[in-house]
């Protein structure tokens, strides 16, 4: 059954129980999708209000951005355990020949690429994430700001613990070039994260004194 099909209770257990998955990846992506989905909220309590006119427009584009980013958030989170999946299907492999220990080895390899960028996939929907919570904050309805701020913290968490979810598997990947590629690009998306986070901490100050 797909990740966001379940029951919150029922997922929660599965998440306690000691199966490996799911784990903190798909967290990441759930964390992400409660992010947007507040984000959505904030559009929709200010979009048709005629005190926010103004801002109808601007709104409008902010909840279609968070909308494809609910649903990028869910297909994340299934693909974070289906990645898992992989990974330990090719540690099952056979090795106990050369050649069969070369076609474990190339398909671990390739298992934790795959591992990697799918976090890191999440940590870059994050830092959008990021940004459409501050859109909310400056231009939704201020009696939603404090959704418009959980939104950002939700993103700022989950883009985080995406990150540790790359890191831990980069060690595992042989290829220099994905691995410097993948911390490249892990270090430009946290650092537009803590500099939304920052920016939007502003603006709640200024709103909620």
């Amino acid at each position: 059954m797909a990740f966001f099909e379940e029951k919150i209770e029922k997922f929660l257990g599965e998440l306690a129980s000691d199966a490996p998955a799911p784990g903190g990846g798909s967290v990441a992506a759930l964390g992400g999708a409660l992010s947007a989905a507040l984000v959505s909220m904030v559009a929709n309590l200010t979009v048709g209000k005629e005190k926010y006119k103004d801002n109808w427009a601007a709104m409008a584009g902010v909840r279609e951005r968070s909308e494809h980013l609910r649903t990028e958030f869910a297909r994340l989170a299934d693909e974070d355990t289906e990645s898992f999946n992989v990974f330990m299907a090719a540690m099952k492999m056979p090795r106990d020949t050369d050649e069969k220990k070369a076609s474990r080895k190339k398909a671990m390899e390739e298992a934790s690429k795959g591992a990697t960028e799918i976090p890191l996939r999440t940590l870059e929907s994050c830092a959008r994430a990021s940004e459409v919570a501050l859109d909310a904050a400056k231009l939704g309805n201020p009696n939603a700001a404090s959704d418009a701020g959980s939104a950002a913290l939700f993103a700022e968490a989950a883009g985080r613990a995406a990150a540790y979810n790359v890191r831990i598997n980069l060690p595992g990947i042989s290829d220099e070039a994905f691995a410097a590629q993948a911390r490249e690009r892990m270090s430009k998306a946290l650092s537009s994260i803590d500099d939304l986070s920052r920016e939007t901490e502003k603006v709640m100050d200024g709103l909620l004194g």
